[in-house]
């Protein structure tokens, strides 16, 4: 059900764009966007802070394509926001020396430290490649390719995801069975 929920904004905006433009399909996003984290308030109660940065940079970004008629601001969000994310996993692991990862699931999964440290350079590297992708995309294709980039190109997250749960299956600390 998450996934759906997570997919919804963008599949909004892909139709969107494909009936009329890339500014209708920026509105939509929008739309969809606060309308994604009102569901997604209504079930968990609260947002997580990368929904809030999402949504922060959904609307910076859309609001700036809109009034300026620049698509280049909705098209450098996904840049700015997985580049913004990796520097901030890396700056609190290495600077810091806080897995972030650990800080916001450690109550919901038991695994051991080693785990989530691979767990958090996967994420800062996964992060760091989005980012990256992204921007040639931006850089060097049409807004067309760009839009079937962003619907498309959902199976990056959908693959890293299934892996990390591969990964994480065989750490996690369950009950053990009586004997």
């Amino acid at each position: 059900m998450k996934i759906l929920i997570d997919f919804f904004p963008i599949l909004l905006f892909f139709g969107a764009y494909k009936l009329y433009d890339i500014y209708v399909g920026t509105a939509v996003l929008m739309a969809a966007t606060v309308a994604q984290m009102g569901l997604i308030y209504a079930i968990d109660r609260r947002l997580q802070t990368m929904h809030k940065a999402t949504l922060v940079l959904i609307l910076l970004f859309g609001t700036l394509t809109l009034v300026l008629q620049d698509e280049r601001f909705i098209k450098w969000k996904p840049t700015v926001l997985y580049g913004a994310m990796s520097l901030a996993l890396a700056i609190a692991l290495w600077a810091f020396r806080r897995n972030f990862l650990k800080m916001l699931l450690g109550g919901q999964l038991g695994l051991p430290d080693s785990v989530w440290l691979r767990l958090n350079i996967a994420w800062i590297a996964y992060c760091a490649f989005m980012s990256a992708i992204n921007a040639y995309v931006v850089m060097n294709f049409s807004t067309e390719a760009w839009v079937n980039f962003k619907l498309w190109g959902y199976v990056f997250p959908l693959v890293f995801l299934v892996g990390q749960g591969i990964y994480i299956a065989p750490h996690l600390k369950g009950d053990e069975p009586a004997a």
